[in-house]
């Protein structure tokens, strides 16, 4: 079985999240799924990733879904890769950072704790159960 299981997200970074949902969704017309006050997670219609826009981080990223990111960056490490950011605790599960052995920044995460649970207007509420 292959370790990455599908893309989760692609990030983007905008450096207002207002104006970065006024171009995405009201201009592009992608749906909003969910959104905090630094990020929003935008519907790509033909995939089940998403399109997270953010203002936290300048770098653009695309996260990869495995069943365990603890376990993952062993196999990743055995393989020849290396850690660069050990597994961490996100609101959905836990991530973590690797490079392959050609310095390909590689982005896994869980989703151990849940998928976002959102109101009406799409605000993350919580994970849901």
């Amino acid at each position: 079985m292959a370790l990455l299981r599908k893309v989760d997200c692609v990030r983007l970074y905008v450096p207002d999240l207002e104006a970065g949902l006024a171009f995405y969704r009201n201009q592009l017309g992608h749906e909003l799924i969910w959104r905090t006050e630094t990020a929003a997670g935008l519907r790509l219609p033909e995939s089940d990733a998403e399109l997270v826009i953010q203002t936290e981080d300048q770098r653009q990223e695309v996260d990869f879904l495995v069943d365990s990111a603890d376990k993952a960056a062993k196999l990743v490490e055995q393989a020849g890769g290396k850690v660069t950011v050990p597994p961490f605790d996100i609101q959905i599960g836990r991530c973590v950072v690797l490079e392959d052995p050609w310095g390909n920044p590689l982005v896994l995460l869980d989703m151990s704790k849940g998928l976002l649970k959102t109101d009406a207007d799409g605000n993350v509420i919580g994970n849901t159960d």
